[in-house]
C-alpha cells in the first residue's frame, strides 16, 4: 500500500508517503498561498507527481471541506478564489485513484484520535493556535461537522463584544485575541523585531513581553471556559507550534480550572503529540479507511489502531 498525503496550508504544503506504519519521503515546501486557488492545486498537483504511483490520495486542507463531494465550501482571502475549489474531482480525474479531502484542523484531530493525544478516548475538543484559531469535535473518534461541515469553528466565539463591528468577519470574537497573528501583532507594538512566537518566547524575560505572553494566555483561556461549560469535554487537545512551549499548556491548565464551575474540573488539558504531521497522518488514515472500503465494501475500523 502507497498513499500520498498532502497538508495545504495557506503558508506550507506538507507531503510525504504512507505505508500504513511510518511517514517516507516527507517534503515540506511553500504555498504561495496567496496567488490563489487554481496556482495552488496546480502546485498540489506537481508535488503529487513527484511520488510516481500510489493507491490512494489523502488531503487535508485548509478552509471549510464538503466532505461528501470533496471541494471547499468556503475560504478566506488566505487563499484568494479557493472556495468552491473541486479538489477531489481534480486530483480523481488526474490521477484516477480513490480521494479523501477534509479540513485541516479536523484532519489533525483525525490524527491525534488514531495516533495521538486522543488515541485513548472516545471524546475530545482539538483546538490549534496559529495564524487563526482552528478547532475539531471527536465523538466516538469521529468528527462532527455540523450543518455545512462548519462546526467547531472555536474562533468564532465571541469574547469581546465591545468590539464588534457590524459585516466584519469575526470581530470581537476568539480568533482574533487568542491566535498567534493577534500576539505578534501585538508584540510588533513593542518591539518590530518579534515576528513570531520564537522570537516573542526568548524576550521573555522582558517585562512588557511577558505581561504581553501573560494576557494572551488570559485570552486563550477566556474561550476554553466557554468551550468547557457548554460541551463538557473529558479532554481538550491544544496545538499549533506555539502550543509545544510547556509554559503555556501549564498555565492554560491551572488558569482555566480556577474559572470553570467545580463540577467542570474534571476535563483534562493536553499538548498535542504529532506536531506539524497531524494533518497529514489524519488525511492518510483516511484514505487508508477508502482503499479498505474499495476492498471490503464495509469501511471498518483498521486493526490494531
Amino acid at each position: 500500500m502507497k498513499i500520498v498525503a498532502v497538508d495545504i496550508g495557506g503558508t506550507s504544503i506538507k507531503s510525504g508517503i504512507w505505508d500504513g506504519e511510518k511517514i517516507t519521503e516527507w517534503k515540506e515546501q511553500p504555498s504561495y498561498a496567496k496567488k490563489g486557488g487554481d496556482a495552488l492545486i496546480q502546485r498540489v498537483q506537481t508535488i503529487i507527481k513527484s511520488y510516481g504511483t500510489f493507491d490512494a490520495l489523502g488531503i487535508s486542507t485548509a478552509g471549510q471541506v464538503d466532505v461528501e463531494n470533496g471541494s471547499i465550501y468556503y475560504a478566506n482571502e488566505n487563499i484568494p478564489n479557493y472556495t468552491g475549489m473541486k479538489v477531489k474531482k481534480i486530483l480523481a480525474d488526474t490521477f484516477r485513484t480513490p480521494v479523501f479531502v477534509e479540513n485541516d484542523v479536523n484532519a489533525a484531530a483525525l490524527g491525534e484520535a488514531q495516533f495521538g493525544a486522543g488515541k485513548d478516548v472516545a471524546d475530545f475538543l482539538c483546538l490549534t493556535y496559529g495564524t487563526g484559531v482552528g478547532g475539531a469535535i471527536v465523538i466516538n473518534r469521529q468528527i462532527y461537522r455540523g450543518s455545512r461541515w462548519s462546526a467547531g469553528s472555536f474562533g468564532g466565539i465571541l469574547v469581546h463584544p465591545e468590539d464588534m463591528t457590524p459585516g466584519k468577519e469575526f470581530s470581537g470574537c476568539y480568533e482574533n485575541y487568542a491566535s498567534v497573528t493577534a500576539l505578534i501583532k501585538k508584540a510588533c507594538q513593542i518591539d518590530g523585531s518579534l515576528q513570531n512566537g520564537r522570537a516573542i518566547f526568548e524576550a521573555l524575560d522582558r517585562s512588557a513581553v511577558f505581561r504581553l505572553v501573560d494576557q494572551w494566555i488570559d485570552e486563550i483561556v477566556y474561550g476554553l471556559v466557554t468551550l468547557v461549560h457548554v460541551l463538557n469535554p473529558s479532554r481538550i487537545v491544544l496545538g499549533g507550534g506555539i502550543m509545544e512551549q510547556p509554559f503555556i499548556s501549564m498555565e492554560v491548565r491551572q488558569r482555566l480550572l480556577s474559572l470553570v464551575s467545580p463540577g467542570m474540573r474534571t476535563t483534562e488539558i493536553v499538548r498535542a503529540e504529532l506536531g506539524n504531521q497531524a494533518g497529514f497522518l489524519g488525511a492518510a488514515y483516511e484514505a487508508e479507511k477508502l482503499l479498505r472500503l474499495g476492498a471490503t465494501g464495509v469501511c471498518a475500523q483498521l486493526p490494531g489502531r
